[in-house]
């Protein structure tokens, strides 16, 4: 496989993931980001935890759907993550959550 066609396909499954994006996020309340992962989810839950003078983020979320092309299954019923980076949390207002119309 060549350069050029590893581009396409990551290319192609970009827009195939947008798109499922687009169709899935009007049936989500929350907008979650992490360092390594965006998800929708209905339920979001986040504690700061403290283990040997480090903080780290405990984030449990219900009902999730995981921006990740390579996931054969972005649907999940619950998550868990643990970061010690930032996580961005954002309850979308219902016409926030209308995707775009082609």
């Amino acid at each position: 496989m060549s350069a050029e066609d590893l581009e396409k396909y990551e290319t192609e499954m970009e827009l195939t993931l947008y798109r499922e994006y687009r169709d899935v996020v009007g049936i989500f309340k929350y907008v979650v980001e992490t360092d390594r992962r965006f998800y929708l989810c209905n339920q979001v839950d986040v504690k700061a935890r403290s283990e040997s003078g480090d903080v780290f983020f405990e984030v449990s979320m219900s009902d999730a759907w995981v921006w990740d092309m390579y996931r054969p299954a972005r649907f999940a019923k619950n998550v868990k993550v643990l970061t010690f980076k930032d996580v961005n949390v954002e309850e979308l207002a219902p016409q926030e959550i209308d995707p775009p119309k082609d």
